[in-house]
């Protein structure tokens, strides 16, 4: 694998071990963007943690690389509607909506760029 794309890896991997870590460090940002639709929301958030550290776990040996990164895109799909349901919180209250706009169609490039593992 070529340099960049070993730092690209790394910097994904991290990037969802942490934001897994922050399930249970911060629960009450994530429950606060929680849909109300959701069951569990507290169960919901640890799960979400967890599968979050797994896959950024995944994504660093090569024999579940792959797998992890569909995973990654399946995560990225199942939590739109939370950035979405943060996005219309902002609207409503009038603070960061620019910022949580901006994150709705980050998500397809986020899920380009674990494509580019699979």
């Amino acid at each position: 694998m070529p340099e960049t794309a070993t730092t690209s890896l790394y910097i994904m991997a991290a990037i969802y071990i942490v934001a897994g870590i922050f399930h249970f460090v911060t629960p009450k940002l994530f429950l606060k963007v929680t849909p109300k639709w959701v069951p569990k929301p507290e169960i919901v958030n640890i799960l979400v943690g967890i599968i979050e550290i797994a896959l950024g776990i995944a994504l660093l040996f090569e024999a579940t690389r792959s797998y992890a990164a569909m995973g990654v895109i399946a995560l990225l799909i199942a939590v739109f509607p939370a950035n979405w349901n943060h996005f219309q919180m902002a609207r409503r209250k009038g603070e960061f909506v620019i910022p949580t706009l901006i994150r709705l169609p980050m998500q397809a490039g986020l899920i380009y760029w674990a494509y580019t593992f699979v």
